[in-house]
C-alpha cells in the first residue's frame, strides 16, 4: 500500500494517482479515471477532480493508495 501525506486539506484523485506513480501524466490519469478503473473507498469513481481526504483509500490495478494527514 502506498501512502500519500496531505499537504493541504485534500488532494484531487488525478493528482493522487500521479503522486503514487500509478499514472505518468495528468492525461493518463484522466483516461484511467474516465474509464472507471479507479475505486475510491470501494466504489468506482469517474471524477478526476474528486477530492480525497485523510482516511480515503484509492484502488487501481491491484494497488492501494491511502491518504493520510
Amino acid at each position: 500500500m502506498k501512502v500519500i501525506k496531505l499537504r493541504d486539506e485534500y488532494i484531487k484523485l488525478g493528482q493522487a494517482l500521479k503522486a503514487a506513480g500509478l499514472a505518468e501524466s495528468g492525461v493518463e490519469a484522466k483516461d484511467i479515471i474516465k474509464e472507471g478503473f479507479v475505486c475510491v473507498n470501494g466504489e468506482a469513481d469517474t471524477r478526476r477532480g474528486r477530492k480525497l481526504y485523510a482516511g480515503d483509500i484509492v484502488t487501481f490495478n491491484g494497488e492501494e493508495i491511502k491518504i493520510e494527514n
